[in-house]
């Protein structure tokens, strides 16, 4: 196993899930910071400058690299945060269903002296989902810390009919991209992208395509 610390400087539990995947040692550590879009802000801006400033934001050890994230879920032009209610939170499905729209995820690693920063785009398909449907996911509660108020990987709910691009830039955490970003800082990450992703490897990760036989 690498022996070079990582910070995931996120509390998302699918971030930590995601990382997890890589088989490497890290802790968590964040701090709070105002997420609202600047005046005049473009979807690929912003959540590159979160992204930054997320990374920005921790404290720094000897040695760590500092990994950080954010999704933005955009909507012909309007942005989709996550929820204030569950009011909001049936708008924004409804507003959704049936319709495509786009995820942004801005990946930032940072380590003393350097700073990465990339955003790793997906086009997204939501199927045409009941009203009875949205009623229950939002009762469960499971929107409320998501941006766009959906998981794509929510059961028994899957809101997602097809997906372009990176699913797991959709989730939160493109780990492609991390891992790739990771080697060229000369960390070793154990298993293939096949291993890391197997949920996503095929129709929702095209990047990778349909596993050989």
């Amino acid at each position: 196993m690498d022996s070079t610390p990582l910070v995931l400087a996120s509390k998302s539990p699918r971030r930590q899930e995601l990382l997890g995947r890589l088989g490497l040692d890290w802790v968590v550590r964040t701090q709070e910071l105002d997420e609202h879009p600047q005046p005049g802000e473009i979807p690929e801006t912003m959540v590159r400058r979160l992204a930054r400033s997320k990374a920005a934001a921790v404290d720094l050890h000897p040695g760590e690299i500092v990994i950080a994230a954010d999704t933005i879920v955009v909507l012909e032009g309007e942005l989709m945060g996550k929820p204030g209610d569950a009011a909001e939170a049936r708008h924004m499905l409804q507003a959704l269903r049936g319709r495509p729209h786009d995820v942004l995820t801005g990946l930032a690693l940072r380590r003393a002296g350097e700073l990465w920063v990339e955003v790793v785009p997906a086009r997204v398909y939501m199927r045409s989902y009941s009203d009875a449907e949205i009623a229950a996911y939002v009762a469960s509660g499971a929107p409320m810390d998501k941006a766009g108020a959906y998981g794509v990987q929510d059961r028994p709910f899957e809101p997602v009919r097809r997906l372009e691009g990176c699913g797991m830039a959709v989730v939160g955490l493109p780990l492609c991209r991390l891992v790739q970003a990771l080697q060229r800082w000369r960390v070793t990450v154990p298993g293939t992208a096949r291993e890391i992703c197997p949920d996503f490897v095929g129709s929702l990760c095209p990047r990778l395509g349909p596993a050989s036989s």
